[in-house]
């Protein structure tokens, strides 16, 4: 794993990236408000991908690197993204490239993004907030200009699979849109053990893949 600074316009970053030998393509990663890229899904992506050929750029915003316990407003968030995007191209250069994130990271990712990102990775994308269902974030979600992959836990407070397919086939004006539902799982993914965190392991990297692999041939 090569770990990169990053200046952003809103303090030091920093990029972990871990990249086979010869990358295929790319996927840049934003991590929570609540935790850093340490977070199951984000490691488990890191780990699998590149055996798949995907170089992996984890992305951990200048509130965490400063040690700060609490995330910044969505302003800041986005306005430290572009470095990471630069950052990360320049550690794989050449090769198509996909961002996103998990919860905030997810957010973050959907609002920013703009080609020539292939699409975007929303990992547990927070719909609303728990028990909110009315202070809906579909405006964020609807408008992105590209491919976005949902993979979203069966028990997530902030947001079910089937909420999320309820909240798309309601906005007509969202493009193409996917929901991959984990089993039995919540907003975190993980705090389970044995044969039922690695299925769950199983089904966010085969979705992933899948999803960077059908763009990739379109």
């Amino acid at each position: 794993m090569q770990v990169i600074d990053v200046e952003t316009p809103t303090g030091p970053g920093r990029l972990s990236v871990s990249a086979p030998e010869q990358a295929r393509a790319m996927l840049v990663l934003g991590h929570g408000a609540g935790g850093g890229v340490q977070a199951f899904d984000l490691v488990t992506l890191a780990h699998e991908l590149p055996e798949r050929g995907i170089a992996v750029a984890l992305f951990e915003q200048p509130w965490r690197v400063a040690g700060r316990k609490v995330a910044g407003p969505a302003a800041s968030l986005d306005k430290a993204w572009p470095a990471a995007l630069d950052a990360a191209a320049a550690a794989v250069p050449g090769v198509p490239w996909f961002e996103g994130g998990r919860s905030t990271g997810a957010r973050v990712a959907c609002r920013c993004f703009a080609p020539p990102a292939r699409g975007v990775i929303a990992l547990s994308f927070p719909l609303h907030p728990p028990g909110k269902p009315e202070k809906s974030r579909m405006g964020e979600l609807a408008p992105v200009a590209g491919p976005v992959l949902m993979v979203q836990g069966q028990r997530d407070p902030f947001g079910r699979p089937d909420e999320l397919r309820a909240a798309l086939a309601a906005t007509p004006q969202a493009g193409e849109r996917t929901v991959v539902e984990v089993p039995g799982a919540t907003h975190s993914f993980g705090q389970r053990t044995g044969d039922a965190q690695a299925s769950v392991a199983r089904i966010i990297v085969d979705a992933v893949a899948a999803f960077v692999d059908e763009r990739l041939s379109v």
